[in-house]
């Protein structure tokens, strides 16, 4: 079995610009450089032979180039709870287009569509169970709202293989492919 999912990669500079604020919540595990990316489609565990055909759909996915900006922070929390800060970024209206592609490539493959709405983010940190909604947290999110970056260029479709392990996921990018 196979636990996957599509992203973009940010650029160097942009994972860098990132990697400057991820600090000052004690006990968040934050993301190293190779675990930065946006996701566009969760796909979760399939065989082998399906994680075939969705690369070979994947490989058919026609898009342009995305320009996009880092744009503040956030945090999701689950029964008040907050278990990942997050980057945003803008606009949303070329990625929710990329995400609606990949995922009508997937359903043509036998996948189930996306079952939530999308949100454009770059997961920076997870956060346990007991950290609820502490004040680093919200300390965090006040000094880091403004972030923002230079316009950057998202130029490939990166299908990842996460694996589960004690000290969180783990991510390998097993292919990948240029927009056009």
């Amino acid at each position: 079995m196979h636990r996957l999912f599509v992203a973009l990669r940010p650029p160097p500079p942009i994972r860098a610009r990132l990697g400057a604020v991820m600090g000052g919540v004690p006990g968040a595990r934050w993301q190293d450089d190779e675990q930065l990316h946006l996701t566009l489609r969760f796909i979760g565990e399939i065989d082998g032979r399906v994680a075939e055909d969705v690369a070979l759909a994947l490989g058919q996915v026609h898009a342009p180039p995305i320009e996009i900006a880092l744009a503040g922070v956030g945090a999701f929390d689950k029964n008040g709870r907050v278990d990942a800060l997050w980057a945003g970024v803008t606009p949303h209206e070329a990625l929710a287009a990329l995400h609606r592609k990949v995922d009508h490539a997937l359903v043509r493959v036998g996948l189930a569509p996306a079952g939530r709405t999308y949100l454009p983010h770059i997961t920076l940190a997870r956060l346990s169970r007991s950290m609820g909604m502490g004040v680093e947290i919200e300390r965090w999110r006040a000094d880091h709202a403004a972030l923002t970056s230079v316009p950057f260029t998202v130029g490939h479709l990166y299908l990842y293989a996460s694996t589960l392990g004690s000290g969180g996921a783990r991510y390998e990018a097993i292919d990948r492919w240029p927009m056009a």
